[in-house]
């Protein structure tokens, strides 16, 4: 996350300066800036973001799962081990995720592991926007979801955590 980064100058940067600056908006995935670099230049951020959902969209299921997932466990092992990465810890520690009991972290990998189980991949959600309470209750709820709803919500969230990543980049 660059200081002072700005569209204007995103619209001016090479294809590694752009990917540099935004390339950590989708998790382990500096592909879908690298691809967004090319629909430059860009009004905003937004009209960046919707560049960079559009090329989420129109990239092959493969990679869209990857993409999936490519994100923690939510208050799970390497979160407890310090190995998040920064945006990452940051987002989990602002649900509280970093603060549970042992209950709590019991029930946690217990749903998170049936999840895992139930779809090939982690359950998502943007965590800035949720509580630990509520992160949990809709990781209960959405184990009940098909596999194509899933995708469908893991993608959903995966674009309001790179909105709420990418506003936090740009100087306003």
């Amino acid at each position: 996350m660059a200081s002072g980064l700005t569209i204007e100058r995103l619209n001016a940067a090479d294809r590694a300066a752009f990917v540099a600056a935004v390339g950590f908006t989708f998790e382990h995935s500096p592909w879908i800036a690298e691809e967004a670099w090319q629909r430059r230049p860009f009004r905003d951020a937004d009209s960046l973001l919707e560049t960079m959902r559009a090329v989420l969209a129109a990239a092959p299921e493969e990679r869209r799962i990857a993409l999936i997932g490519a994100h923690p466990d939510l208050a799970g092992r390497l979160a407890r081990e310090g190995r998040l990465t920064p945006a990452s810890a940051q987002e989990q520690s602002a649900a509280g995720l970093d603060r549970l009991t042992k209950e709590e972290i019991s029930r946690f990998d217990e749903l998170n592991g049936a999840y895992r189980a139930r779809f090939g991949f982690p359950f998502v959600i943007c965590a800035r926007e949720q509580s630990s309470r509520s992160v949990l209750a809709s990781l209960e709820r959405r184990l009940s979801n098909d596999r194509d709803r899933e995708i469908e919500n893991a993608l959903a969230e995966i674009v309001k955590i790179a909105r709420l990543r990418l506003r936090d980049a740009l100087a306003q």
